[in-house]
């Protein structure tokens, strides 16, 4: 099953990104641009 998930920003716990995941089991990290720190960061999908 395909979910649809929001990514946060790990220093700002800002969501900028939304995606698909089809994993259940662990948490989808991805490096992305934060706009509100002004860098490249680590985000982690959220609930």
């Amino acid at each position: 099953m395909i979910k649809k998930v929001a990514l946060a920003c790990s220093e700002c716990g800002s969501r900028n990104y939304s995606t698909t995941s089809k994993k259940e089991s662990e948490r989808l990290e991805l490096k992305k641009f934060c706009n509100n720190c002004n860098s490249h960061t680590i985000h982690r999908e959220t609930k």
